[in-house]
């Protein structure tokens, strides 16, 4: 490790308010990533009349709490964290970062924070497209690419998906929730499905379980929790075809 990389992760500072409201103040190298996974919003949200972007919360089914966001843009990359099964916590407005750079001292509060099962950490900035052209912009996600690197995490700047995609996600998360469902029956339904199979297929084959009215939200519950898949890329339909995680 070269001696600049040290005095950098010694001088960057890094700002995030504790699980317990208290503001904690330290550098990038020294900063607990336990700490960081479960700290409150660093920024105040304030709401007043006139706003151009919509912010609120957001329930998330990994975290089992909500999660803060400024924009809708921001509300579809925390849904699409929240149905990634690799994705183990979700963090928003995670820690302000800030670097002297000649006369002046940089800041910058990155969107949002995830831990991943495999141990990796992903910090996120989410922007609309047309802001990626804009030089400051760019210099901002420059720079936080480059501090966040120095701690061995990725960052990833984000400004929309394939809108069907997103609406599927949408929809299946009005079954995120367990208690929304015939929990009893997730198990039963799951056995039924061998190879691929349509949505439609699988209600028909459950006619003597339960009714279709109970048997698809528990299929599109499991098709949230990953234990089910199928083809997001098309509307989700009866005739959309699903399959165990791990089967053809």
């Amino acid at each position: 490790m070269s001696i600049t990389f040290e005095k950098r992760l010694a001088s960057v500072g890094v700002k995030y308010r504790s699980a317990g409201g208290d503001y904690v103040d330290t550098v990038l190298g020294r900063a607990s990533l336990p700490e960081l996974l479960a700290a409150q919003p660093v920024r105040e949200f304030r709401w007043y009349k006139g706003r151009t972007f919509y912010s609120g919360w957001y329930w998330s089914s990994t975290t089992g709490a909500h999660v803060v966001y400024e924009s809708r843009l921001e509300l579809a990359w925390i849904l699409l964290a929240d149905f990634d099964p690799g994705v183990c916590g979700i963090v928003a407005q995670p820690f302000q970062i800030r670097e002297q750079a000649g006369e002046k001292i940089r800041r910058h509060v990155p969107d949002l924070l995830l831990s991943h099962g495999d141990g990796a950490v992903t910090v996120v900035d989410v922007k609309p497209l047309r802001w990626l052209a804009d030089p400051v912009v760019r210099s901002v996600f420059d720079w936080t690419c480059e501090l966040v690197g120095m701690r061995g995490w990725r960052f990833e700047q984000w400004s929309g998906t394939d809108p069907v995609e997103l609406a599927n996600v949408r929809f299946l998360a009005g079954y995120r929730r367990p208690f929304t469902v015939a929990a009893e029956l997730c198990t039963p339904v799951l056995d039924l499905v061998e190879g691929q199979l349509s949505i439609g297929g699988v209600e028909h084959a459950a006619a003597s379980i339960a009714a279709p009215e109970l048997v698809r939200p528990v299929l599109l519950h499991l098709l949230w929790s990953g234990r089910l898949a199928t083809d997001l890329s098309s509307p989700l339909g009866a005739e959309s075809l699903i399959w165990r995680v791990g089967q053809p």
